[in-house]
């Protein structure tokens, strides 16, 4: 019997209403950015020292430049970036004591430099930067250092407590409900974040940010890839991705215009405003239509979409009727996540690559930022290599299938973060291009983890699936800013070290999944736990009434 795939293939598997669909959704995916990763442009840490009024003076007096100044006044300088010593320690000494040499100030005060008493930045700070950001105007650095990562970390515990929320919501109310409603909620939060003046409300609303906007990426994600034939879904499903790429290099541009992060989180804002505008223009699921008994509200998405693809819709469906095969309408359940084996299986291999995939993407961005350099080129190659990591996943998907591609781009990725630990710092290029390769690797193995969790749960509980796997990936954005800046004071590298187990470990994880190649999207749990045998029977018919049926 026909199904909702042969209908697709009738009316236009990504014809021109699927297509409007892909690119408003894509600009979704895109604004997401600013969320994901603004921490690396909103809470940048400029070079700083200690401010001192009676150095200030003294230097005025003396005519020093800048070198000067610091070479002569800061403990343990020698150079920018010197050590923790330069950024947070100050002499203890009267600077507008009398006689004080322009030549040798420390010397014609105490005699001795070494034995000059330290002590904390008592005045504040002196910051390196030419705009503002978390750090400069809350001062979050030296003994508060710590709640950048506690900004950080709220978003990401944010992802993880909406995850199943949301998940829930989507399957229960709906993509596009979840949709409207979550795009509202982060708005809202995102312009409040812009006038609020205290560090504790900035986490908090960024806590709210996080509780929805993941979710609202990831309906959105599900939604683009239950409109779409079987033929185009794994293709939209990484272009899907890679508009979070193109949104990469935009708030890249962005972010260098506007080096003032209250301005640059308004500019990021104030566009998701027009996504309200979805309500509109956005479709709901037919499939999840069909998954809550909804027939008729599906088979009128299935006639708008044949009119705006300008398909005539073969008269063997005109009058057909959809309807599952064991009646009634399915509910989403945490315990079916794990109640059967296969389920359970993919459950937690799936969680597991989620928290690797979080924990290595986002940790080689903070490791590049850690060895310093160009903050907006070294973001720039970073978004960069995501491009060619997805033209790499296509290419190779439908000729080789996904459990392969998806284990070497885990293992490339650990060995890449092997190789980058192992080479010297005088190889810089070299470490570089190394970072690089594993940055490919792991992105390619984001891309996939999310598709291919999509393809192996089924549509009731589909988006449910998606949320609560992918929440392992909240956990992992929680501890990598620890893994990352606590790890390379005892060794620059010893979290690419880290990296390189966990991503071999994926690698060999992924190799006990079963292959989605070829196969249609599973529609109850029995469809799963028979995954791995020839394929199954679809469980939603399409019966079609012969014109005496329709009469009675």
């Amino acid at each position: 019997m026909p199904t909702l795939d042969d209908i697709l293939e009738n009316v236009g598997e990504f014809d021109r209403f699927q297509k409007q669909t892909f690119f408003v959704l894509c600009l979704l995916s895109a604004a997401f950015t600013p969320v994901y990763v603004g921490v690396v442009f909103f809470g940048f840490t400029p070079e700083h020292r200690c401010f001192s009024p009676g150095v200030a003076e003294l230097s005025q007096r003396c005519g020093w430049s800048l070198d000067e100044q610091l070479n002569r006044t800061v403990p343990e300088w020698g150079g920018h970036g010197a050590g923790f010593g330069s950024r947070c320690r100050r002499y203890e000494v009267d600077w507008n004591a009398t006689g004080v040499s322009c030549t040798d100030p420390l010397g014609s005060l105490v005699g001795n430099r070494s034995s000059v008493p330290l002590g904390p930045c008592r005045d504040g700070w002196v910051y390196d930067s030419p705009g503002t950001s978390l750090v400069t105007e809350f001062n979050l650095v030296c003994e508060d250092s710590w709640k950048l990562d506690l900004f950080q970390s709220s978003v990401n515990a944010g992802f993880f407590i909406g995850s199943i929320n949301i998940g829930y919501i989507a399957d229960r109310f709906g993509r596009r409900f979840c949709l409207l409603n979550t795009i509202l909620a982060n708005v809202v939060c995102g312009i409040l974040l812009v006038f609020v003046p205290t560090y504790l409300w900035i986490v908090i609303l960024r806590f709210l940010q996080g509780l929805v906007s993941k979710g609202c990426w990831t309906a959105g994600y599900i939604l683009v890839t239950e409109v779409v034939g079987p033929r185009y879904r794994r293709t939209v499903g990484i272009l899907y991705q890679t508009a979070f790429s193109v949104g990469l290099l935009v708030f890249d541009a962005v972010a260098y215009a506007i080096p003032h992060w209250r301005w640059l989180q308004l500019t990021v804002t104030l566009p998701s405003c027009f996504f309200l505008l979805y309500y509109w223009c956005l479709p709901e699921s037919p499939r999840w239509l069909i998954s809550q008994g909804k027939n008729d509200k599906a088979m009128k998405i299935v006639s708008d979409m044949a009119k705006k693809n300008r398909k005539k819709m073969s008269s063997h469906f005109e009058d057909i009727k959809l309807e599952e095969e064991d009646g009634g309408k399915q509910s989403p359940s945490l315990i079916d996540l794990v109640r059967t084996p296969q389920m359970r299986k993919n459950t937690f291999i799936l969680m597991y690559n989620w928290f690797t995939s979080s924990v290595l993407y986002q940790g080689l961005i903070m490791h590049m930022g850690v060895a310093a350099g160009n903050m907006y080129l070294d973001f720039l190659y970073s978004a960069l290599v995501e491009f060619p990591a997805a033209f790499i996943i296509i290419v190779t998907i439908d000729r080789v299938g996904r459990r392969y591609p998806w284990a070497a781009a885990n293992l490339v990725a650990g060995a890449a973060c092997l190789v980058t630990a192992l080479i010297p710092e005088d190889i810089h290029w070299l470490k570089v291009i190394a970072a690089c390769i594993g940055r490919m690797g792991i992105t390619m193995a984001f891309e996939m983890v999310c598709f291919v969790n999509t393809e192996l749960y089924p549509t009731y509980i589909r988006n449910l699936g998606v949320m609560v796997c992918s929440s392992l990936c909240d956990v992992g954005g929680v501890i990598v800013p620890f893994i990352v800046y606590r790890l390379v004071e005892v060794w620059h590298d010893l979290p690419l070290v880290v990296f390189t187990v966990l991503g071999l470990v994926a690698g060999g994880l992924v190799l006990f999944l079963p292959e989605t190649k070829g196969r249609v999207l599973p529609e109850t749990v029995e469809d799963v736990e028979n995954f791995h045998g020839a394929p199954k029977a679809k469980k939603i018919y399409l019966h079609v009434q012969t014109p005496e049926a329709a009469r009675d």
